[in-house]
């Protein structure tokens, strides 16, 4: 195989064709992320950070686990870490025969509610994002206690109920699942007579990593717009495998980071970013408010939490630590004829402009494909909306672009 040129596209869109025939995904989005997560556990040599993949749920039933158990048939020496011990994963990783892919079952067990003492993998998988990092341990030997580092570096998707803590969140390609409608259709997987198509899959798949190994190294693809700092190192290494793979992936790949991570930022954000955004929405185009008209105003706003935090609405006292984490301090204002505590515009503005994202101009509103073939032809298209487009000219009007077969 090693003096046959493998066509990295259509490799990819075999894989992401046999993905498809099992996991029901929220979005073609999410099916490209996953295909392009798996061809990077191929190079972990080349990369300077890899990204998490998250596959997150609100309910049981939802695909996570299936989308753990035909992703295992792809990678290079899947761990399945249900249950796993600290000391079994350290080891793991630290296998001379080569990096593990860490599948981690019911995160939630080890991040939510009901996790226990599972700091060193919670630090494991904190840390091991970036090439080189080390977990530092203490070791009793005999009377003696001796620090030890072991590598925590490598490949590690995880699915759970709920949420992740931001570190690992900020760290990952996150995809929403959700339970499949009666319309939504996958083949019922069985281990014995699909995963060695997998598994000649992800032969392929080692054999074409050999063959980009060494121009991916020290390489940096371009970013699309508002894919940036954190983000940017997340999806570094997958827009470069699309960027190998050629053909239309580059284009699929960019817009699969701008939806994903636009998704991202629609979730349920902070409680002080919620705070700072509805106060954006509070002010309006006042210069300057009072507290208790601030707390007034925010208190009935339906879709907030300000009249309930746990049992007490918000007061002056909670405002005022809240903002004072972003360096806003309450002030003496004069508002008519009135000398009162509040806050100015002047002194939320910079808080706004660092922690509120930005309304783009334009917004990829869907990726759908047109056709995922299901006996590995892959993929025969995209059309891609794009709405409220400003154009050069400065007139506005809706823009479809459809993107040919590859």
């Amino acid at each position: 195989m090693d003096d046959i040129q493998i066509d990295g596209g259509r490799l990819l869109r075999d894989v992401q064709a046999y993905l498809a025939r099992f996991v029901a995904y929220p979005s073609d989005a999410a099916s490209i992320a996953h295909t392009l997560w798996i061809a990077h556990t191929h190079l972990m040599d080349a990369w300077e950070s890899t990204p998490r993949l998250a596959f997150l749920s609100p309910e049981p039933g939802s695909g996570k686990t299936r989308a753990l158990e035909i992703t295992e048939t792809l990678v290079p020496l899947p761990v399945e870490a249900v249950n796993a011990t600290p000391a079994y994963l350290f080891r793991k990783v630290s296998d001379p025969d080569g990096l593990p892919t860490i599948l981690f079952d019911e995160i939630d067990t080890i991040f939510g509610p009901k996790a226990k003492d599972n700091e060193e993998i919670r630090g494991i998988l904190n840390a091991g994002h970036r090439r080189g990092a080390m977990a530092g341990r203490c070791v009793v030997r005999g009377k003696t206690v001796e620090t030890e580092e072991l590598p925590a570096y490598c490949a590690v998707a995880v699915a759970g109920l709920g949420n992740l803590p931001d570190t690992i969140l900020s760290r990952s390609v996150i995809v929403k699942m959700r339970r499949r409608a009666p319309t939504e259709k996958v083949e019922p997987y069985r281990r014995r007579l699909h995963a060695p198509e997998g598994n000649r899959l992800r032969d392929l798949l080692e054999a074409w990593a050999g063959q980009i190994a060494d121009s991916v190294t020290d390489t940096w693809p371009e970013m699309p717009e508002g894919i940036e700092d954190r983000n940017a190192d997340v999806w570094e290494s997958l827009l470069l495998i699309a960027d190998k793979a050629g053909g239309l992936w580059p284009e699929w790949a960019r817009v699969a980071a701008v939806t994903l991570v636009t998704d991202a930022k629609r979730e349920t954000p902070s409680l002080g970013i919620k705070l700072l955004t509805d106060l954006k929405e509070v002010y309006g185009d006042r210069l300057s408010m009072a507290t208790s008209d601030i707390i007034e105003a925010l208190v009935v706003m339906d879709e907030s939490p300000w009249g309930d935090l746990r049992g007490r609405p918000i007061d002056a006292r909670k405002l005022s630590r809240m903002l004072g984490q972003y360096g806003i301090s309450r002030r003496t204002l004069r508002i008519g004829q009135s000398v009162t505590k509040g806050y100015h515009r002047d002194d939320l503005s910079d808080a706004w402009a660092r922690y509120l994202p930005m309304q783009p101009d334009s917004a990829v509103t869907s990726v759908t494909t047109a056709t995922t073939g299901k006996s590995g032809s892959g993929m025969s298209g995209f059309v891609t909306h794009v709405t409220d487009v400003t154009h050069s000219d400065g007139h506005t009007g809706d823009e479809r672009k459809w993107v040919d077969r590859l």
